[in-house]
């Protein structure tokens, strides 16, 4: 039933509603002040103590040459004096750039190279092109939906395997080094200094299975959605803040926490060594071929974390906010917790329905694959992405 505008007036002008109206400002303007307390309370705190672990720096590039230049590598040699030079080991994959960025990679392995710092810096030769263009197609190729048979190759799992020359890397050099590593610290090409760093690796006193930053192309909204999930498995609601659908997610945002999430990456990652060094070791990969051809895709960024049999996820630092609230106002703050609300009221059906697409799906999938098992489906959207030579596409 709905009710008319003459009764919905009504309605409006009622003293009851007027005081719903008053009690939720209220409360509301309460909260925003709570997250100013808790602002100063962090902010003002101790800084995160000095770095005793061993780290492993992974980072793969492609076609970044101009934020190495600008900023990255700068950032990182300023990272590693500040860890402790002794105290970490670079490892950097590149493969098949076209700009420059192979040349300021070298001038990163030079700077290295002079400060001592333990290092692998591959750079391969191996385009998009190339990949897309062998005549030997296995694993990792799906037909392209309404094409009568033209085959591609797959984005993630051609990404997984990328990442995963940085876990055959760490391996090795536990292995040959006769020592190991505490955390791996995975680099995107982002903008970070060391003091962001130092922040993350301590979230939660440094006990986490995966601990991330949060990262932005274009602030105030953040960048990588693929891979973030609340704690309770859910996409983001909104890009801005508080960003999440979960109560749990939500709440720590608001109040400037470690939020707990089911996975992340989100420019900088932090992870125990142990899970990649372990004789059943954890590596990336995406969701298998026969699943991808139900037009399903998930990040391997999220799948790692599916895997990761070491319980429990936190997440996001929230490092990119940590000056003046993000740059937040009073009143964007007040607005943020009004539309975060609105979305999950009004739009929590249209999400729902998105979320049962993919749920059908696989069940449909395990239906015909039988035996078959897969951990990530909380990771998966309505998508298939594909490589091409001048990068991916949606298809």
């Amino acid at each position: 039933m709905l009710l008319k505008p003459q009764s919905l007036s009504r309605v409006l002008r009622k003293p009851i509603f007027r005081l719903l109206v008053v009690f939720l400002f209220a409360l509301d303007l309460l909260h925003i002040c709570n997250i100013h307390s808790h602002h100063v309370a962090v902010h003002d705190g101790p800084p995160p103590p000095r770095n005793t672990k061993r780290i492993f720096i992974a980072a793969n590039h492609w076609n970044s040459a101009p934020l190495l230049r600008s900023h990255w590598n700068a950032a990182l040699l300023a990272l590693v004096k500040e860890l402790g030079i002794g105290n970490v080991y670079v490892s950097i994959y590149e493969s098949g750039s076209w700009d420059d960025t192979k040349d300021v990679l070298r001038e990163l392995d030079a700077a290295l190279g002079e400060l001592g710092v333990d290092r692998e810096i591959t750079m391969e030769e191996v385009s998009h092109a190339d990949e897309i263009s062998r005549k030997t197609r296995g694993e990792g190729w799906i037909e392209v939906p309404g094409s009568e048979g033209e085959m591609a190759l797959r984005r993630i799992p051609f990404l997984a395997r990328q990442r995963n020359r940085l876990v055959e890397a760490l391996r090795k050099v536990s292995r040959e080094k006769g020592g190991s590593f505490d955390t791996v610290l995975f680099l995107n090409d982002v903008v970070f200094t060391p003091q962001d760093v130092l922040t993350l690796l301590n979230t939660n006193n440094g006990s986490y299975s995966a601990a991330c930053s949060l990262d932005f192309a274009q602030f105030p909204l953040f960048y990588d959605t693929f891979a973030l999930r609340d704690s309770e498995g859910h996409q983001a609601v909104m890009q801005t803040w508080p960003y999440f659908r979960s109560s749990a997610s939500r709440h720590a945002a608001q109040r400037l926490q470690p939020v707990p999430v089911t996975s992340c990456w989100n420019g900088m990652v932090a992870m125990p060594a142990a899970p990649f060094l372990a004789p059943n070791f954890l590596s990336f990969r995406g969701i298998s071929d026969s699943l991808g051809a139900y037009h399903l895709e998930a990040s391997e960024c999220c799948l790692i974390h599916a895997d990761n049999y070491w319980v429990g996820y936190n997440g996001s630092a929230f490092d990119d906010i940590h000056a003046n609230n993000g740059g937040m106002s009073m009143g964007e703050m007040f607005k943020g917790v009004w539309v975060n609300r609105f979305l999950r009221w009004v739009l929590a059906a249209r999400t729902l329905g998105e979320e049962r697409t993919v749920w059908k799906r696989v069940q449909e999938w395990r239906r015909t694959h039988q035996g078959e098992w897969e951990p990530g489906s909380f990771c998966m959207v309505n998508e298939m992405q594909v490589i091409h030579a001048a990068g991916w596409r949606h298809v």
